[in-house]
């Protein structure tokens, strides 16, 4: 089974998500069966690298509130993250363009590292402070991770991956996807938003549950050219004893 989840590195509610999907995939009978993809999606495309104040004052400058408000905002996204095991540090968190981190992302994927990766930007992003929007910051992160860090640093001074970027969130946008995280199942099924831990549960049973059943082509004549009772001859050594 396949589980394609469309996540930005400095949304608080993916880091939930991601460890509510986790920890159910833990329960799962099946979960050395399940692929989990990360693919990109970008909060703000528009945003630029560096940002005037923190968190609270950029929060509150989007939602038109006070700080207070947006500070108590973030305590209760906080209060929620240390529910799966996180620990925010809102007042040191650096807001950023994501779209450097979202191209080597799909480097990593080349590399057959994506996981260790994410996992890694979302962990210095939302517990250590990192500035997700220096390429020396992205390429010491990523080689903690297991990649190359010139390699790295030759990307970031590229374009590459960015076409790849993109594809995602044409992808996103084709399913209508409007927030994140957001959790495809099987090309079937969906979740949106960091739900609780019961609902990715039951989207794991039903999504295995309503997989197609294998079809097999062609008529029992199919069995000559093939193997049975789990043994094969080998061609001109005659028959297996």
């Amino acid at each position: 089974m396949k589980i394609e989840v469309w996540s930005d590195y400095v949304c608080p509610f993916c880091y939930i998500g991601k460890r509510r999907l986790e920890h159910a995939l833990e329960r799962f009978p099946n979960k050395d069966q399940v692929e989990v993809v990360y693919k990109s999606f970008e909060l703000d495309p528009n945003s630029a690298v560096q940002h005037n104040g923190d968190i609270h004052d950029l929060l509150a400058g989007k939602y038109g509130m006070s700080r207070e408000q947006a500070m108590a905002s973030n305590r209760s996204v906080g209060e929620a993250a240390r529910g799966v095991g996180l620990n925010y540090d809102f007042d040191n968190m650096r807001y950023t363009n994501t779209f450097d981190a979202h191209r080597l992302a799909h480097f990593a994927t080349e590399k057959g590292l994506p996981q260790a990766l994410t996992e890694r930007l979302m962990q210095a992003y939302f517990t250590e402070g990192a500035f997700l929007g220096d390429h020396e910051e992205l390429a010491k992160l990523a080689a903690e991770a297991g990649l190359d860090k010139e390699e790295v640093l030759a990307v970031l001074k590229s374009d590459a991956y960015g076409d790849k970027v993109r594809a995602d969130e044409d992808e996103a946008m084709q399913l209508g996807v409007r927030g994140v995280p957001f959790f495809v199942l099987d090309g079937k099924f969906a979740v949106s938003g960091a739900q609780p831990d019961s609902v990715f549960d039951q989207a794991l049973e039903r999504a295995w549950g309503e997989r197609p059943a294998l079809t097999v082509l062609g008529d029992d004549s199919a069995e000559l050219d093939g193997c049975s009772d789990g043994s094969c001859a080998v061609p001109g050594a005659g028959k297996p004893e």
